[in-house]
């Protein structure tokens, strides 16, 4: 069997999101099947500039092939086509320009992937809003599977998006609360779907005195692990740690793990210690009292899975479905909606109480039972074998005419995500 896992941007230096989820799936999938990873040229998702050289080569042994983007993106451009598109009527030629403008625009890339599409049994692609998920899946209909990483914020609810969640042979989900979110928003429950996720490397060891050594870590803390970015919640996760630092002298510090791409608060208690290597990282996470998740879009924390799978509790933003589901069907840990809600379980989930003991051992078993990797590798094989005996029998949506795509009839996109429910699922 020969997949080609298809994703915006790929390589060992990426340390989140969606592309550390297809690396991972990537080279988990490459002990069942001939794996090969098509993508771009692309190393930043903010400017989607050209810096890796087009062709092929070869990561962790996985052969990579390479296509350039024609252009970087214009944020002022991408800015005021996300309004149109998310805020007001407009029509799917305004959507296929939003998507063009979000990039990383490759047509190189769909027309490799149209000329070897016999070559490959099937395309698994990664982000279902981005250029490449959305032309590519119409390039190859009958071998496409999506893994959407869909978070509830108004892109989901594009028309175009819509056609190609109901467009591809199967979906692999990350949470219950993704699946129920596309269903509600594409109408594509036909489509055969398995909420699956994703594993991690999780050493067999960690050195949490290592990391204190290091990086001269005395104090117990808290930790995030991300992208330090206003899209991930940070500025209110600042905002709650200084109030919580003033009212608990004697409470956690907060170290933060991940690249900055907003001013960090200067402050005796906030530590930024930026990218650190895989190594480092498991070893702080078993150093810390807890994990913090302050974002409100996600459609799975692998760095929430990852503290799980070390025994440690996990405090997330109450306002997120998938992370709070997540975290009440692990029982692993608490949330918050609020300044004081967030203070009170900082100071339950301390190591030095029961209680985040309890939630980190409940956590643990949650991560052995749905996300090793040998139930994950377990959910991808058999959605291969099933798709292999079911025949594809839904045609690609086509465009509408020249006339009729210019048509300003389709709603605002935020609206229609608004009318889904919100809450953590009920599975």
């Amino acid at each position: 069997m020969k997949i080609a896992i298809v994703v915006q941007r790929y390589g060992a230096e990426i340390n989140g999101g969606a592309e550390l989820h297809a690396r991972y799936i990537a080279e988990r999938l490459s002990r069942h099947a001939s794996i090969e990873v098509l993508t771009t040229c692309a190393k930043d998702y903010l400017t989607w500039k050209n810096e890796w050289p087009a062709g092929e080569e070869k990561l962790n042994g996985i052969t990579v092939r390479r296509f350039p983007v024609t252009r970087p993106r214009n944020i002022d451009d991408f800015g005021r086509r996300s309004t149109l598109v998310f805020d007001r009527t407009h029509s799917l030629s305004d959507e296929l320009a939003w998507l063009d403008s979000e990039g990383p625009r490759s047509p190189a890339l769909i027309r490799h992937i149209s000329r070897v599409r016999d070559k490959f049994d099937f395309f698994l692609f990664f982000s279902a809003r981005y250029y490449h998920a959305c032309h590519g899946s119409r390039a190859v209909p009958d071998k496409a599977i999506l893994v959407p990483t869909a978070e509830r914020d108004p892109a989901i609810g594009l028309h175009l998006l819509g056609s190609v969640l109901r467009g591809v042979r199967g979906l692999m989900y990350n949470s219950f609360e993704e699946r129920d979110l596309i269903h509600g928003v594409s109408g594509n429950q036909s489509v055969p779907g398995v909420v699956v996720g994703v594993g991690s490397a999780i050493p067999e060891r960690t050195q949490p005195w290592r990391f204190r050594k290091k990086f001269n870590v005395k104090r117990p803390f808290v930790i995030y692990v991300g992208r330090i970015d206003e899209n991930k919640g940070c500025p209110a996760l600042f905002d709650h740690f200084i109030n919580y630092a003033e009212s608990h002298p004697r409470g956690l510090d907060l170290i933060m793990l991940g690249k900055a791409v907003i001013p960090i608060p200067e402050h005796r208690r906030i530590r930024a210690l930026g990218f650190v290597s895989d190594a480092d990282k498991f070893d702080a996470l078993a150093a810390a009292d807890l994990l913090v998740m302050p974002s409100k879009f996600e459609s799975l924390s692998m760095v929430a899975l990852e503290a799980w799978a070390l025994g440690k509790p996990v405090l997330v933003n109450g306002a997120c479905d998938v992370l709070l589901g997540q975290t009440r069907r692990a029982n692993g840990g608490l949330w918050y909606e609020s300044f004081q809600e967030f203070a009170e379980a900082m100071y339950c989930l301390e190591a030095t109480g029961p209680v985040g003991t309890i939630l980190g051992r409940q956590g643990r078993e949650f991560f052995r039972r749905h996300y090793a990797w040998p139930v994950i590798e377990r959910k991808y094989l058999d959605m291969f074998d099933r798709l292999k005996r079911e025949p594809s029998t839904r045609p690609v949506e086509p465009w509408p005419g020249w006339w009729a795509r210019r048509q300003r009839t389709l709603p605002p996109a935020r609206e229609v995500v608004d009318r889904v429910p919100a809450g953590p699922s009920p599975r």
